[in-house]
């Protein structure tokens, strides 16, 4: 399963933050989403809901028919890293994309490298799904820097040698 939802970009340190304010016995996403949004620097509960769905895709959190957990043995950074492209969408194509690029890629040519991958149900759902997109890809490009996939240039990115 590919996650979709992607926060804004931020640091591991806030990633780990995050996790670990989701309690160990599973709990209910308003729970866990007013611990996340409490004991971190996550603003509203929508917020906090992003990034519990976020932890999800990663590895970093389950979630069991009596709500969301915290790992008590958080995945390593190589299985973070692993867990982002296999898990949330949009990750593995930008990567693949920049990988197979001859020179660094800005956001806005990373999106253009994937447009045609954008699958035809989310262009149908929204008349302006290329700003959303070009946004997720934005979102997307600096995950993958901090995971280590993808560095910054002067160009934009490339990957990480």
């Amino acid at each position: 399963m590919r996650y979709k939802v992607v926060p804004g970009p931020a640091d591991e340190e806030l990633l780990r933050a995050v996790s670990a304010a989701v309690p160990l016995v599973p709990g209910s996403v308003e729970d866990c989403c007013t611990r996340i949004r409490d004991r971190t620097a996550i603003p509203s509960r929508e917020e906090a809901r992003r990034w519990l769905t976020f932890c999800q895709a990663l590895g970093l959190v389950n979630e069991t028919d009596r709500g969301y957990y915290r790992l008590r043995d958080p995945p390593d950074d190589d299985a973070l890293t692993a867990a982002f492209e296999e898990s949330v969408f949009g990750a593995r194509e930008v990567l693949d994309a920049l990988d197979s690029a001859d020179q660094a890629l800005g956001a806005e040519a990373a999106f253009e490298a994937v447009r045609e991958t954008v699958p035809r149900w989310e262009r149908d759902r929204d008349p302006d799904w290329e700003a959303e997109w070009r946004e997720r890809i934005r979102r997307l490009v600096e995950w993958a820097v901090v995971f280590g996939h993808l560095e910054r240039v002067d160009d934009g990115y490339r990957v990480a040698d």
